[in-house]
């Protein structure tokens, strides 16, 4: 299992991005892609959750309505549209993959992609 993040970069606050995180090396057709972030000195901090099966998702608090989490199933590319970035979302953005998620809900992660650097200044 290969997944690739990248979309990071530097933007003003009130700026968006778009990252994505491509997805290979598997032939499950049923599984779920979360989206994670690391502040510095920070722990691990969930995003959203999708399911590739129907389009669920979940979103923690901290980024319900900013963020959007959407799938291209063709290109088995999945998306984070972050809109009205603030400076406490830089952090080290990553995607993970979930083979055993239920609903909108991703329950443990079985592989990390590497990491892409958002930085958000004021």
């Amino acid at each position: 299992v290969q997944l690739q993040a990248s979309g990071g970069g530097l933007v003003q606050a009130g700026g968006s991005l778009r990252l994505s995180c491509a997805v290979s090396g598997f032939s499950f057709d049923d599984y779920h892609i979360a989206w994670y972030r690391q502040a510095p000195g920070k722990g691990r901090e969930e995003l959203s959750c999708i399911s590739q099966r129907d389009g669920a998702t979940y979103y923690t608090d901290s980024v319900r309505g900013r963020f959007t989490t959407f799938m291209n199933n063709a290109k088995k590319t999945v998306y984070l549209q972050m809109n009205d970035l603030k400076p406490e979302d830089t952090a080290v953005y990553y995607c993970a993959v979930d083979l055993f998620g239920y609903g909108s809900n991703c329950l443990r992660i079985d592989k990390w992609g590497q990491g892409t650097q958002v930085t958000v200044s004021s």
